[in-house]
């Protein structure tokens, strides 16, 4: 995990737990004022670019197993809606070889997929787009918007304004597929790790939370996907509980 040249290699990841560690120390005044740190770390490139490989690093086992159970159903356009890296695009071009996929985030994250993509054979069918998920319009039309680990940043409004962008952005018969920490109301899941991942989110955004599962398919609902359902991955695999949430046009 510490080798730089080996391909399980969390430096990064381990560098970003130690730059938050001091923060943890102003949870106190955090839960008090309902705000999270003055920190203006997450604007500045140089930081972007760090977490963004942190964000592979721990992204790159899960990314796998998300890729080798979820059926894209012939798709042939795929967005990483705020994909960073870029692993989870790139996993889903190896396994689907007539995919073309792109990611849409801030340059400095475009920058380390770049990197992370040129010397893979697959790499070449994935492009780039620069851009805020809010400011922006998405960059064209695609048959599947994936996004993971990126609700759980923003705020309800935010997300409900986000699904009604990427619900317009949708080819005829696309969808939307959702990977997060959710909170479910069925045994198994662990309700206290998505809760205490709530608490991080308060420390460091200023609208982040987590959601329901419940909560989250009304919001595709009501931007306009007819079809909401939960798929579960096999237990012990992919990211948090395996949990991931689609909503079809």
């Amino acid at each position: 995990f510490l080798n730089r040249n080996s391909p399980a290699y969390q430096g990064a990841y381990l560098e970003l737990v130690h730059r938050q560690w001091e923060n943890w120390a102003q949870l106190t005044n955090s839960v008090r004022t309902g705000k999270p740190i003055e920190d203006d770390g997450p604007d500045d490139p140089e930081y972007r670019r760090s977490f963004t490989w942190a964000m592979h690093q721990r992204s790159i086992r899960p990314a796998k197993q998300v890729a080798a159970q979820l059926d894209l159903y012939n798709a042939q356009t795929l967005l990483d809606v705020g994909g960073g890296p870029g692993t989870y695009a790139l996993e889903f071009l190896k396994k689907n070889s007539t995919l073309r996929a792109g990611i849409w985030d801030r340059q400095p994250a475009l920058e380390v997929a770049r990197k992370i993509a040129q010397p893979l054979r697959h790499g070449k069918r994935l492009s780039y787009y620069p851009g805020d998920l809010f400011e922006n319009q998405v960059p064209g039309k695609f048959d599947v918007m994936w996004m993971s680990n990126v609700l759980h940043i923003f705020s309800p409004a935010e997300n409900k304004s986000l699904f009604k962008k990427l619900k317009r952005a949708l080819n005829p018969g696309g969808r939307i597929l959702i990977q997060d920490t959710f909170l479910m109301n069925k045994p198994g899941c662990d309700a206290l790790e998505t809760n205490l991942f709530a608490v991080t989110m308060l420390l460091f955004t200023p609208t982040g939370n987590t959601y329901s599962a419940h909560d989250v398919q009304q919001w595709l609902k009501t931007s306009g996907l007819k079809k909401t359902r939960c798929l579960q991955l096999r237990k012990g695999t992919g990211d948090w509980d395996g949990v991931i949430i689609e909503g079809r046009v």
